[in-house]
């Protein structure tokens, strides 16, 4: 009788425990994928289709954003969401990316480039591959946006892509889990991203030379740093300025010249377009605008 009764409560607390996990909340993780931040990447012939290396350079920017993946699902993750943000914006084959549960968000036509796909429905995002700003003297390739642009300043802060995209994802509620990227990179964008974790991949000697770190020891703290950060990351109350003053300089005067006949843009100085909008997503918008869609030649 003993037996058959301790049977029964061996049984009912395997079913209370399997309730409870399947209770467990569903975290949906969206993971932004640019490439001169990636491990093994030291040269300008990696970064483009035109270059001798760039297969190799698809790959090794896969096994980065699969590492991430990996981790993100030992941290909770049932759904991720892949953001292709490298120039052409098609680096990534869905075929390299592991497992049924992550898609993939690929081609430069997007008006929210680098974090199109965001939404407060996500619960943490991470940036792999990332570098530093436009300006920065030692970040490798350092740029922001584009090689058209020496600066972008939001509400008087100046901010690289990793704090744009931190700006973007704050504005939802969404934290940043993980930064990945050069020692200068993770460094700058964690001083926007300040509860993100960071791996270096790589030390930037200057903006061309670099030290590369072993493979497997760089996915491994990738993947750690990505289980990490989302197993911690707590979701917050949408960060939301008033307004949002943007001042974006470029590098010489002929696409602002074209800008300034835009509605609601000023020019301040020569190099210089202005403009104020009522959210962080639609200045976004509007800098990714400036930057990529403006030819003036």
């Amino acid at each position: 009788m003993r037996s058959f009764v301790a049977t029964v409560a061996t049984v009912a607390a395997v079913a209370v425990l399997s309730a409870a996990g399947s209770a467990q909340p569903r975290k949906k993780v969206f993971i932004s994928a640019d490439m001169e931040g990636i491990s093994g990447i030291s040269g300008s012939d990696q970064l483009s289709a035109t270059g001798a290396e760039y297969n190799r350079s698809r790959k090794m920017m896969a096994d980065d954003v699969n590492a991430a993946v990996r981790g993100a699902r030992r941290g909770g993750a049932t759904e991720i969401v892949v953001n292709d943000s490298h120039g052409s914006m098609r680096n990534l084959r869905l075929e390299d990316l592991e497992g049924d549960d992550v898609r993939l968000i690929s081609h430069s036509f997007k008006r929210s480039g680098m974090m199109e796909g965001l939404d407060e429905s996500f619960d943490s995002v991470i940036f792999i591959g990332y570098h530093a700003k436009a300006g920065n003297p030692g970040g490798l390739f350092a740029h922001t946006g584009s090689g058209v642009l020496r600066d972008v300043r939001v509400n008087g802060q100046s901010v690289g892509e990793g704090g744009l995209n931190t700006m973007v994802a704050a504005w939802y509620g969404v934290p940043v889990a993980l930064v990945t990227g050069d020692d200068v990179a993770v460094t700058q964008v964690a001083e926007v991203a300040t509860l993100a974790k960071t791996v270096a991949v790589k030390r930037a000697i200057n903006p061309r030379a670099v030290e590369l770190r072993p493979f497997r020891v760089v996915h491994r703290e990738i993947e750690e740093g990505a289980y990490e950060g989302v197993r911690d990351a707590k979701k917050f109350a949408p960060q939301r300025s008033a307004s949002y003053k943007v001042e974006v300089q470029f590098q010489e005067v002929a696409i602002p010249e074209v800008a300034q006949s835009i509605p609601t843009m000023t020019r301040p100085s020569a190099d210089t377009i202005a403009f104020t909008a009522d959210s962080m997503p639609k200045a976004y918008t509007l800098i990714r605008l400036l930057y990529r869609y403006i030819n003036p030649d």
